[in-house]
């Protein structure tokens, strides 16, 4: 079956990593590597970060709440100055952005499937002329890796899961989508990632 359609996430894949900034935070801190994402997992669906993701939270509910389930779990983490640094570090990324208008051009769709929470400024909704589709968690209530927001994106491009390739920089992700048939691309490096797209699509992305 080809391919009609390629699904990106945007934080660490089309823009800069949140996990990098969050990184860059914990060693700034003196906070032990994967701290802050050992207490995004252990809270789970009820936590937090979570909330914020499926836009039950505001920003400034998330700042409060998210600094008790750190301190709980042992360390103190200033919620707002670490989401500062992650929103610093959503720069656009030139070559995803190239490799998309090819995508776009070649007739093929193109989505951006983010987790993400409400921002009083555009956030990374600047990005949407980029895509076809645009599906963010706290506009649906839904997020990654639940698998019906893979469903949404698919239902909204109007293509079964097996006609999509979906990248993404998180591993939950990529088994989920892959569990509905989807292809997938891990984003560890971008330019590799790209240079795999480019295999799997047929075409030259930049």
């Amino acid at each position: 079956m080809p391919y009609r359609a390629v699904i990106f996430d945007l934080g660490g894949v089309v823009v800069g990593s949140p996990l990098e900034a969050i990184a860059a935070y914990e060693r700034r801190h003196a906070i032990p590597a994967g701290f802050i994402n050992r207490v995004v997992v252990a809270t789970g669906h009820a936590g937090a970060w979570s909330r914020l993701e499926r836009g039950e939270l505001t920003l400034e509910e998330f700042y409060p709440a998210f600094e008790r389930e750190c301190e709980a779990a042992g360390r103190r983490v200033a919620a707002r100055a670490l989401m500062e640094l992650v929103a610093a570090a959503t720069v656009p990324r030139p070559a995803m952005l190239e490799a998309i208008r090819r995508i776009r051009a070649r007739g093929l769709l193109a989505a951006a499937l983010t987790n993400n929470w409400i921002t009083e400024d555009a956030g990374t909704g600047v990005l949407r002329p980029h895509f076809d589709v645009f599906i963010e968690s706290a506009a649906i209530g839904l997020r990654k890796p639940d698998p019906r927001i893979f469903q949404r994106a698919c239902e909204a491009l109007r293509v079964a899961p097996a006609e999509a390739v979906f990248l993404d920089d998180i591993g939950a992700n990529l088994k989920a989508a892959r569990a509905l048939g989807m292809t997938t691309i891990k984003v560890a490096d971008p330019a590799a990632a790209l240079a795999e797209l480019e295999g799997v699509l047929g075409f030259a992305l930049g």
